[in-house]
């Protein structure tokens, strides 16, 4: 029998909580909790819908141009977001992971970056999704398999959801006091600012979101005593769903989800902690570099509230 077209799919179970994931992207596929979605889904026999529920390595958001410098060598990546001309969410993402481990409750999967055109370092990626009474956790690994340092950055993509039609009728809460602005044609940044001088992206006190468009990284968590961020999400009912991560990921991405289709539109809010901003390649702000050997791990949740 041929898999379906999002590879090979796993289902996790604990409490009231169920998780599909496929090995496509080693992709959140969907999260329930009490049955209701979590996340925007998609079906297992469906090409994944852009990045929906993918793991982002060796970089999260956009290298421009997909040119970067690195140990004194310049390195050309393959553009994969054509219209911006920009390398968008790394190399993992349609790559077919191996099943290491299964359990009721818990996954890992794991596969190799090769050394390639403009990416010439061999890295592995291992991917964890573990639930319990407290929801979803994720942890990825970056391993270094070569013999030279490696540049790298990761993250997840998971598109939140309330189960409100659109995400105009959400309630937002961004802890973030600061936003990467960006060029309106391209994305590409310009400045980190607060975001008292940008209102529309000022989501610290709860409020709905409205039409606002949002495609931005943001940093200057709030934290909580134990160091967590958390983006909480309100639909018109009162269901919510939230997500937490630690001090390893100082950027969150967040994005509206607007495309051109009004069928998909706005479905789901994108919330993508990261261990980096966009281009980290060029600005090297928080790029994680992997010695020969060394890992690097970063983690994050899921809940229903």
């Amino acid at each position: 029998m041929t898999e379906p077209r999002s590879g090979r799919q796993l289902r996790i179970v604990a409490g009231d909580y169920e998780a599909d994931i496929a090995s496509i992207g080693a992709s959140l596929r969907a999260l329930r909790f009490r049955w209701r979605d979590l996340v925007v889904p998609f079906e297992a026999d469906e090409v994944r819908p852009g990045y929906r529920g993918a793991v982002l390595a060796p970089w999260p958001n956009r290298v421009v141009d997909g040119r970067y410098s690195f140990a004194g060598e310049e390195h050309q990546l393959p553009l994969t977001e054509p219209a911006r001309g920009h390398a968008l969410h790394g190399l993992v993402c349609w790559l077919d992971f191996a099943v290491r481990e299964v359990a009721d409750d818990a996954v890992v999967l794991a596969a190799v970056i090769v050394p390639q055109a403009g990416y010439p370092f061999h890295v592995e990626v291992q991917v964890e999704y573990r639930l319990d009474a407290r929801g979803l956790h994720q942890r990825v690994t970056g391993r270094n398999l070569g013999a030279d340092a490696a540049p790298w950055g990761t993250g997840p993509h998971p598109y939140l959801t309330t189960g409100d039609e659109h995400v105009d009728q959400t309630e937002l809460e961004l802890p973030a006091s600061e936003v990467l602005t960006v060029t309106a044609d391209r994305l590409s940044p310009i400045a980190l600012e607060g975001v008292d001088a940008h209102p529309e992206w000022d989501f610290r006190t709860p409020r709905a979101i409205g039409d606002t468009f949002i495609d931005h990284a943001f940093t200057g968590l709030t934290r909580d005593a134990a160091g967590a961020a958390a983006v909480r999400l309100r639909g018109a009912k009162g269901d919510g769903v939230e997500m937490v991560w630690d001090a390893g990921c100082p950027w969150v991405q967040v994005h509206t989800a607007d495309t051109p289709d009004a069928d998909t539109s706005r479905r789901g809010l994108a919330v993508e902690p990261m261990t980096c901003p966009p281009d980290v390649f060029n600005s090297g702000t928080d790029l994680v570099v992997l010695q020969p050997g060394a890992e690097h791990a970063a983690s994050w949740s899921i809940r229903g509230i």
